[in-house]
């Protein structure tokens, strides 16, 4: 039987949109098909910025039309006819999934008091688990208290069944006291502060709201949040002295001298970073001061509107920002806020959702995140001029995965946090030009090199490379971890960890895995990125790596060596190596499980290990495969991740005492995210 859970409030801009994200967030990493439905949307010709929020999750795979039941109009003709229709628009989505999470109305029509009730309703019909959300805001404890219990009494008066309580958008100040007061209900009731951020509008909400221009900036500044509204209505100097980060300042358009000022003290060092300017009054810049705007080289936005300032002020003040798909900064705070406000697993405990026996790609993913969260190590980015480096590691920040260092310099790279709209301030930026880590590191480095001639004077001309800085504090104790290559190659990347860090005792190379995520459950593929043509005491070393890495990971090792033969089918050089390395592996890891030689298809397929190897533990059930040699597994990985719609994790380096991982130059910011993830894994695990 389908799952569902129905989240309601009592009234509007309760924050319920950040609870449907968090329960979408906690689904996606139980089961494999998670839906999301919207039974009462606005009919207008304006998509629903809440559904959209929550169908653009990876973990969910509908349409938007398949995702809404009715329109306010329909409800009002006729409540009985609406309410059929959304039973059976509903019925449509759970034939395709294992969770439904239906969001509730938004009150942003006239129903007013008896859109509680018909949600109510709605919720019965539909079997749901009711999850309740109140707003806190300008309550006090008290008063929260009896809006949670005469939403209650309502939503069971119509026989729907409420299952927990968040009381959301609480002043931080009173969080104790309002938990407090919803202590002694009869169900798990949490409490989620009020984060301005998640309900400022961003600079582009700004800009339809006062029908403005771009006339000058980047557009794709536009999504930063606008944190707090001034009005230039003052000389320049005041107005310098009230600016604050993520300000957008409205000033009159023929004010040429406070323009300049805004856009200069948006590019000093020692004054806050702007989001935005609207110019308001009709007036455009003119040619002389668009020249001086333009010679400073900043992309701050600047919009100019019609409107005068009273006018421009009222639609800025009026305009509410929305949880949407333009802000990773403000995703990431909503899941962040959820995560620690509220308890996860008792809340799916509630909501009875099983736990799925198929392990999905993204389950896989937030079970790195989680476990990497469990002993936050210290990691160490070295491309922190990247803005997917900046992006990953403000996500990594603000979901508490890891301690951060950043490499670079530290007002270039924090004022371009700054203009991204991201929040870095929980991350060090370090300098690879500091003179005494410089210093230490040479003499370190020309100690261990010693045996190649590598002197002092040299080794401070090394060590400032992002590469050789970043392992060296690894090395030295200074971070746990590394993770480069998103503006570097991999020889450039690893090169100075087999230099540095080397290998762990009784491996003989470095190598690495791919974790395979398929649709359903998660293989293991090595090596498919450094080494060509491994010898078979390297294959064996590979294959004994692989296995720990597999099982730090939580896959189960069952080891195929592979090889074009199976059993004793085959002959020749190549399969003779496979042959040896399974022998060697059996002598150094007794108790690991392996095959080999052993083709694929053998190895994954039950029917076809039946007739080749049908008394093998491994045939037909495989999940470490070793490949003979970089060609063969770099060309196969591929493959599977193209033709299978495979989610290829990685490459994870293995053998080194130290971790430090390797990105593609391609790598998305998620890849990012979650190759931190794994290097905080194997450092937990190098510290055990």
């Amino acid at each position: 039987m389908v799952t569902n859970v129905y989240v309601t409030s009592p009234e509007g801009h309760t924050g319920k949109s950040s609870v449907a994200l968090g329960l979408v967030e906690l689904f996606v990493r139980r089961v494999k098909r998670v839906g999301v439905f919207r039974p009462v949307a606005r009919g207008d010709e304006e998509r629903d910025s809440v559904l959209e929020l929550l169908l653009a999750h990876d973990g969910v795979d509908l349409t938007y039309e398949e995702s809404v039941g009715v329109t306010y109009e329909d409800v009002h003709a006729d409540a009985d006819a609406a309410l059929t229709t959304i039973v059976h628009k509903y019925r449509e989505v759970e034939r395709q999934c294992e969770v439904v999470v239906i969001v509730g109305s938004d009150y942003t029509d006239v129903a007013g008091p008896t859109e509680l009730a018909f949600n109510a309703r709605i919720a019965a019909n539909l079997g749901s688990a009711v999850v309740l959300v109140t707003s806190a805001v300008d309550r006090t404890p008290e008063d929260v208290r009896s809006m949670v219990d005469l939403s209650i009494v309502e939503l069971n008066a119509a026989h729907a069944r409420v299952v927990a309580v968040v009381a959301n958008r609480a002043d931080p100040a009173q969080l104790a006291q309002i938990e407090a007061s919803l202590a002694d209900l009869p169900l798990p009731a949490w409490v989620m502060p009020d984060v301005p951020l998640l309900s400022a509008p961003s600079v582009r909400d700004l800009l339809i709201a006062v029908e403005g221009t771009l006339a000058a900036g980047d557009d794709e500044l536009l999504d930063r949040e606008a944190e707090e509204l001034i009005v230039g209505g003052m000389t320049m100097e005041h107005i310098l002295d009230r600016i604050t980060d993520g300000a957008v300042v409205i000033v009159p358009g023929d004010r040429s001298e406070v323009v300049l000022a805004m856009v200069a003290a948006h590019a000093a060092e020692s004054f806050p970073s702007l989001a935005g300017l609207i110019l308001n009054g009709g007036y455009e810049p003119t040619s002389q001061i668009a020249r001086l705007v333009a010679g400073l080289g900043q992309r701050l936005p600047i919009v100019t509107t019609r409107y005068g300032t009273f006018g421009t002020a009222s639609r800025v003040a009026k305009t509410r920002g929305l949880l949407s798909t333009g802000s990773q900064r403000k995703l990431d705070v909503a899941r962040a806020t959820f995560e620690s406000a509220v308890d996860g697993d008792r809340l799916l405990d509630a909501v009875d959702v099983p736990r799925s026996e198929v392990v999905t790609p993204l389950m896989f993913e937030y079970d790195l995140i989680e476990r990497a969260r469990s002993a936050r190590k210290h990691v160490v980015l070295p491309e922190g001029s990247d803005d997917r480096i900046l992006r990953a590691a403000s996500t990594l920040l603000a979901r508490d995965v890891a301690q951060l260092t950043l490499l670079g310099d530290e007002q270039a790279v924090r004022a371009r946090a700054s203009e991204l709209g991201l929040d870095l301030t929980g991350a060090a930026v370090l300098s690879p030009q500091d003179p005494e880590l410089r210093e230490r590191f040479a003499q370190e480095y020309a100690r261990l090199r010693a045996h190649k001639g590598m002197t002092a004077e040299r080794a401070r001309e090394i060590v400032t490379d992002v590469s050789y800085f970043g392992t060296l504090m690894v090395h030295l104790g200074l971070a746990d971890g590394m993770v480069s290559g998103a503006q570097h190659t991999t020889a450039h990347t690893i090169k100075p960890s087999f230099e540095i860090i080397k290998t762990v005792p009784g491996v003989s190379v470095v190598s690495s895995v791919f974790f395979m995520c398929l649709e359903d459950k998660v293989l293991v593929y090595g090596d498919c990125a450094v080494n060509p043509d491994p010898t078979a005491e390297q294959l064996a070393d590979i294959a004994v790596s692989s296995a720990a890495t597999a099982a730090q990971f939580g896959v189960d090792p069952r080891v195929a060596m592979l090889s074009y033969s199976t059993g004793e089918s085959g002959s020749g050089a190549d399969v003779d190596k496979v042959r040896t390395a399974t022998e060697l592996v059996r002598e150094r890891a007794g108790d690991l499980v392996v095959e080999g030689p052993i083709q694929y298809d053998a190895a994954v397929d039950a029917s076809v290990a039946k007739t080749k190897l049908p008394d093998s533990e491994v045939a037909g059930r495989a999940t470490v495969f070793i490949f003979p040699d970089l060609n063969t597994g770099n060309n196969t990985y591929k493959a599977v991740q193209r033709s299978a719609g495979a989610v290829a994790v990685g490459p994870v380096l293995q053998g080194l005492n130290k971790p430090v991982n390797d990105l593609s130059r391609g790598a998305l910011v998620q890849d990012i995210v979650n190759t931190v993830a794994i290097t905080a894994i194997q450092a937990q695990g190098a510290a055990l």
